[in-house]
């Protein structure tokens, strides 16, 4: 029963959007799992389920589309809770702002580390579910993954994190125990094409190096609602979604194997577009242990509370004290003894999964740059806070795709061609929304225009580290409003004519396949918002921008006194599980 909440945004100034309108979206997502979040073995339908040759699109997908209307995508980035509400704020715009609402249009959307289908009104660290005893929570939580373990799956932090934040995300009981993925083009809304097609991404990666980011030669996973896999060389196939979880060999079930349905737990697909318990080689058991435990009065409830987080984990994922238990696995992989020949991956009995921007394309381009998608224009929001330049957005991502593009690691994809980090801090392409790929006949292949929405001081300081100590209410609403003025150039205060140059993005590539005459004002658009191809690669110097539209004063996140000493207490890896368990301490407060 995945359905949105309403975004309530703080106080603005005068001649700025305050979105505060509820939202209303009918279901998204169905209770459907034969046993909670445990798998179940059943019998396969009469048309058993194979895995398919990425060489096309499924056709499913290929039965919508339609040719005559712009296929617009919308990619929303990671980058922590930051990234969260600011994705949240930019999906707020394209789906209500006046004369945008471009998710309504919108053939393709995409989310890293995803936000779904909520705008959410709250979010972790600021909400928790209805008070209950931190212990009983953890231990629905635990006996979750206990029945998927007991089941004869295998389960890792993932498992903890995508249950932890269905508690926190999902608008459904129970946290969306019984929430598949797969349900969501079993719904109204999305059969009678009334809302985008849902793309989530993830990274692969060899099960021996599990522990190591995975290099741009490594697989990009896309989950839709009928199929998971990848276009990438390394594979090039994709498996029922539905059925993920049952023992495929060499592309087919064997006849004397049984399916399995429930796999595809959705909070177990978001769980794992964030897997990041690869980074530093630890998990949750090992944060726990070395960092949290040691800084805690060992006779305090806290202590006692982490001891029996860490006893329970332990147990839920059949790991010991010195095992490092990893990311997320797909186990048994539906890829086994496909395409044998030519996939590294062919003779690994499990898929190891990881978070989809740790290859540095925290901007996920991959689903929507394929060329048999067609699509025209991109919509691409940023909130990847880099440490340099002060947790801002620098262009990374767009390179590290582009660059992928060309290292033929991704079959059949096309992307505009994108200037070095340096130049897009000189040239201040970060600051403000840039278009690429403007031009189509300087395009060696077609791909689509990219409209570059990056996180910038528009109303509020919205530079957060990833080490950021907590979130109030009023942050996250101003957070989430600066999202939505970045999407909208403040509801037209920055540049009246913003929606026009929106629709010009839109259109430009119809423009070019129609031979149709540019009108006047998209000309004008693109020489303001396009770029023109200058390259000034020198090292920049600091940036530090100022809020663009002030209203009070604010203060940046990031070199706020409270991030700056709880981050010497604790390290990256340990903040990734503090936000995890700090959510069950608040279940209390």
């Amino acid at each position: 029963m995945l359905h949105t909440s309403g975004i309530t945004a703080g106080n603005t100034p005068s001649g700025y959007h305050e979105a505060s309108q509820a939202v209303s979206i009918d279901y998204r997502a169905f209770p459907n799992t034969p046993n909670g979040y445990a798998p179940v073995h059943v019998a396969c339908p009469e048309d058993r389920p194979s895995i398919r040759s990425a060489s096309t699109l499924s056709s499913e997908e290929t039965s919508c589309n339609s040719s005559n209307l712009p296929n617009i995508g919308i990619a929303i980035s990671g980058g922590g809770f930051d990234a969260f509400m600011n994705g949240a704020g930019a999906l707020k715009a394209l789906t209500t702002a006046p004369r945008v609402q471009l998710l309504r249009a919108s053939s393709v959307a995409y989310c890293s580390r995803p936000l779904m289908f909520q705008l959410l009104a709250e979010v972790p660290g600021c909400s928790r579910p209805a008070t209950v005893n931190p212990l009983q929570f953890w231990g629905n939580i635990t006996a979750q993954v206990k029945a998927k373990e007991d089941a004869g799956f295998v389960t890792s932090s993932p498992d903890f994190w995508g249950r932890i934040q269905g508690y926190f995300s999902f608008n459904a009981s129970h946290g969306g125990v019984d929430l598949t993925w797969s349900s969501i083009a079993k719904t109204q809304a999305f059969q009678e094409g009334d809302m985008p097609l849902p793309l989530v991404v993830s990274d692969g990666q060899y099960f021996d190096k599990s522990e190591d980011l995975p290099t741009l030669k490594e697989p990009v996973y896309d989950y839709s609602p009928w199929e998971f896999g990848t276009y990438d060389h390394s594979i090039y196939g994709f498996a029922p979604l539905e059925y993920l979880g049952t023992r495929f060999v060499n592309g087919v079930v064997p006849e004397n194997e049984t399916c399995v349905r429930g796999f595809d737990n959705a909070g177990f697909i978001t769980g794992t577009s964030s897997d990041t318990w690869n980074e530093n080689r630890t998990d949750i058991a090992a944060i726990i242990r070395t960092q949290i435990l040691p800084l805690l009065p060992s006779n305090s409830s806290e202590a006692e509370l982490f001891s029996y987080v860490l006893k329970d984990y332990l147990s839920a994922v059949g790991s010991t004290n010195s095992t490092v238990n990893g990311p997320a696995a797909y186990d048994p992989s539906p890829f086994y003894q496909y395409n044998k020949d030519s996939s590294p991956f062919a003779q690994d009995t499990r898929l190891t999964v990881v978070d989809g921007g740790e290859k540095l394309e925290n901007v996920t381009f991959n689903p929507l740059i394929q060329r048999k998608r067609n699509v025209d224009v991109i919509f691409a929001v940023d909130t990847t806070n880099h440490p340099y330049p002060h947790y801002w957005p620098n262009g990374t991502s767009l390179v590290t795709t582009y660059e992928r593009t060309l290292g033929g690691f991704a079959n059949d994809t096309s992307f505009p061609s994108i200037p070095d980090k340096n130049t897009f801090i000189n040239l201040g392409l970060n600051t403000h929304p840039t278009f690429f790929g403007c031009n189509s006949s300087n395009l060696t292949t077609p791909a689509p225009l990219v409209v570059y929405l990056p996180n910038h001081p528009v109303t509020y300081m919205s530079n957060m580290s990833s080490q950021e100590s907590g979130f109030t209410n009023a942050k996250r609403d101003d957070v989430i409003l600066n999202g939505y003025n970045i999407a909208t150039q403040a509801n037209g205060t920055l540049d009246s004519n913003w929606t026009t140059c929106v629709g010009c993005a839109i259109l430009s590539r119809s423009f070019d396949r129609t031979d149709t005459a540019v009108p006047k004002a998209c000309s004008q658009c693109f020489q303001r918002y396009c770029w023109n191809g200058t390259i000034d690669n020198q090292t920049p110097s600091t940036y530090s921008p100022s809020v663009i539209l002030p209203s009070s004063t604010f203060v940046s996140a990031s070199t706020s006194p409270t991030a700056h000493s709880m981050s010497t207490s604790l390290s990256p890896a340990a903040w990734s599980s503090a936000a995890i368990l700090g959510m069950v301490l608040l279940a209390v407060i």
